[in-house]
């Protein structure tokens, strides 16, 4: 999949990777989300004014980021999640397991109270924002979601459209909510190696949403 680079201007500065899905017509999503639908209604060729397209989406599509209010009724929606959870400091790191990420692998990265971290798994690997939905997708274990929870970190990162599995999505998800940990889903790391980088990651800015489709990108330190 092409991914575009933005590139600063400024001499000696790093160049920034975008790590979010191009969004599209068609595109792979969640089996019972909504379908991607981005349709010209106003077109040049046609004799109109302007270019004008309509898009049609549910906010857990390709990059996007979880709000509280996805899996814990009366909380926070994606509006009022802090900038700071996605814009800062973050850590890329490599999982191994090709199944899952398990507290074992975890505990050897030495992650601390309040790190940002992004899983680059087996994912990254099979281009998977044009294949067909993968339910053997890497996930974050429920022991996973539990340690890192534990350990307080400030957002979690993954290259899949959810961080948890099939079947223990709901408590995986809650496990990291109930504690105060942003979830980043969908990210795009086949071209991100292993290390410490700053992110911004903005999403939509959807009142009271339970998710929003959002940018994200890296620049390594």
């Amino acid at each position: 999949m092409e991914t575009a680079a933005i590139t600063d201007t400024r001499a000696g500065e790093q160049e920034w990777k975008d790590i979010s899905v191009p969004l599209r017509d068609g595109m792979l999503h969640w089996p019972d989300n909504p379908e991607v639908k981005v349709t010209r209604t106003l077109s040049l060729s046609r004799g109109d004014d302007a270019n004008v397209s309509k898009i049609s989406l549910g906010v857990h599509t390709g990059t996007h980021v979880d709000a509280p209010v996805h899996f814990i009724p009366g909380a926070a929606g994606v509006d009022s999640l802090p900038l700071t959870s996605t814009v800062g400091v973050a850590r890329v790191l490599e999982i191994l397991d090709p199944r899952a990420i398990r507290v074992e692998e975890l505990r050897r990265h030495d992650i601390q109270a309040g790190e940002r971290i992004l899983f680059r798994t087996a994912n990254s690997s099979r281009d998977w924002p044009r294949a067909e939905f993968q339910p053997d997708f890497v996930y974050l274990s429920l022991e996973g979601a539990r340690y890192l929870a534990g350990l307080r970190v400030r957002t979690v990162g993954i290259d899949y459209l959810s961080i948890g599995s099939a079947e223990e999505g709901e408590p995986t998800h809650r496990a990291l909510l109930d504690a105060g940990v942003c979830i980043i889903e969908g990210l795009v790391l086949s071209h991100v190696s292993a290390g410490t980088y700053d992110l911004v990651c903005l999403p939509l800015r959807l009142e009271g949403g339970d998710g929003a489709p959002a940018r994200a990108i890296l620049r390594r330190r």
